[in-house]
């Protein structure tokens, strides 16, 4: 084949350093917006960006010249110091060391859309933990429940 064709769609998630509610509203259109441009410049593309005052949710198009890992280390550390650097009161802001990437199929785009676009009515009910563990269970991914939170 004389091109390379891919659609590599990955859920991002990740929270703010011991899910902290340091995402303010005044911050999260602004930060989505900054993320949407980074993973244009880096690695892709923001399908859509979601999330609360803790943690950040994604669906990201990724380049496959570029791996999961860099993608989302990009995306992490860009933001972080951009909001450490532009944001009185933020100057210690940081994200979680991990985070979760989970493989979407194209024809699960507009239910995975709509489940990030629904993230503060959603966690009105679940809180971050309890979702977390919603992804990692199913998708058969094992984890020490006694350090998954470090």
């Amino acid at each position: 084949m004389g091109h390379t064709y891919s659609n590599i769609l990955i859920h991002a998630i990740f929270s703010t350093k011991d899910r902290l509610p340091s995402i303010r509203d005044s911050l999260r259109e602004r930060l989505y917006e900054y993320l949407a441009g980074i993973a244009q410049r880096e690695f892709g593309h923001a399908v859509i960006i979601g999330g609360t005052n803790n943690h950040l949710h994604g669906l990201l198009q990724v380049r496959c010249s570029v791996s999961v890992a860099e993608a989302i280390r990009k995306w992490k550390s860009l933001s972080s110091g951009w909001i450490r650097k532009s944001f009185v009161g933020n100057e210690n802001f940081s994200w979680q060391e991990g985070y979760g990437a989970f493989s979407v199929s194209q024809s699960n785009v507009s239910k995975i859309t709509r489940y990030i676009t629904n993230q503060v009515s959603h966690h009105k009910r679940i809180t971050f933990e309890a979702e977390l563990l919603s992804f990692l269970k199913p998708n058969g991914i094992k984890y020490d429940a006694q350090h998954l939170w470090d």
